[in-house]
């Protein structure tokens, strides 16, 4: 670790595109600032729905070869962010995404098959093993994963939530399975959040242009689930600078996210404000110094 930035920063995320979406300023801005920055993809997001018609034979119900073509794409956003340390939680393909499917009240729930190779059947100590690696290896005084709702129900990332706390946990512990390195103990762990405020403001000037598609059915005035409380953000990053190095990133998850309809065509216009500032919520560690609004300006804030 000699030659390891002093400060290293880790990510686990569920499939390819979920890193971009949800961290990728973030993640460019700190590499630029020369800080260490890991991500760890616990799936090859092999059940994704194929947005690009000529794609469609990769479909899991077809070809079943999204999870190698995603991992192609994946490599190329994260060159886009300038991250050069990117693996699969025990090596690409041990664990299939698990798939979904939308519950009536409007987040994911488990599908009604899965693989047996699926993440979410996954033996938590097993996985949680894979990833205990990574963190004494990395040593991140840092970690970033999803809630314990994996955001919006998705399977996958309440799994990779579970995974992300437990091997954080056995990670500090000096006598649990010393042949994966030193122990490790992270100083800070967030959960990736959207503001709720800024979700509704997205949605108000998106019904405001006539698009009445994008997030059908969801009120800019009426409940935000996938949205989290101000009084629950603990860490504002302004990555503005950063936001057109993220939108290339999405745009390399080709088969996944759609940018030529109204919803992107709006977020260019307003690209710093929508891309380029990314929420956090603190579930473990001091929040350190914050600005006039309480928040952290640094995920590192405090250490």
């Amino acid at each position: 670790m000699t030659d390891a930035p002093a400060q290293r920063l880790l990510l686990v995320h569920a499939h390819p595109d979920d890193e971009t979406i949800g961290q990728g300023a973030t993640m460019a801005r700190y590499v630029a600032d020369g800080r260490g920055v890991t991500l760890v993809t616990c799936t090859g997001g092999e059940m994704g729905e194929v947005l690009v018609p000529e794609l469609e034979h990769l479909a899991a119900d077809k070809d079943d070869a999204l999870g190698e073509h995603r991992r192609g794409e994946l490599a190329e956003a994260m060159r886009l962010l300038g991250v050069t340390d990117h693996r699969y939680l025990g090596g690409f393909g041990t664990y299939r995404d698990s798939g979904m499917k939308w519950h009536a009240d409007g987040h994911a729930i488990a599908a009604d098959e899965t693989d047996e190779r699926a993440f979410a059947n996954a033996d938590l100590t097993e996985a949680a093993d894979h990833l205990v690696a990574v963190i004494r290896e990395v040593r991140p005084q840092v970690l970033v994963t999803y809630d314990q709702f994996g955001g919006y129900g998705h399977p996958d990332h309440i799994q990779a939530h579970r995974v992300a706390t437990y091997a954080m946990a056995l990670a500090a512990v000096p006598s649990y399975r010393r042949d994966l390195g030193e122990a490790w103990d992270v100083a800070k762990v967030y959960w990736g959040a959207m503001s709720a405020t800024q979700l509704r403001e997205g949605l108000r000037r998106l019904r405001a242009a006539g698009d009445t598609t994008t997030f059908e059915g969801m009120d800019p005035e009426g409940p935000m689930p996938m949205g989290s409380p101000d009084e629950d953000l603990s860490c504002r990053i302004d990555a503005s600078d950063f936001a057109d190095a993220k939108m290339e990133a999405m745009k390399a998850h080709a088969t996944q996210i759609t940018v030529d309809g109204p919803f992107f065509a709006l977020s260019n216009n307003l690209g710093n404000s929508i891309w380029g500032i990314e929420y956090f919520r603190l579930a473990k560690g001091v929040q350190g110094p914050t600005d006039a609004d309480g928040l952290e300006t640094d995920l590192f804030a405090g250490l």
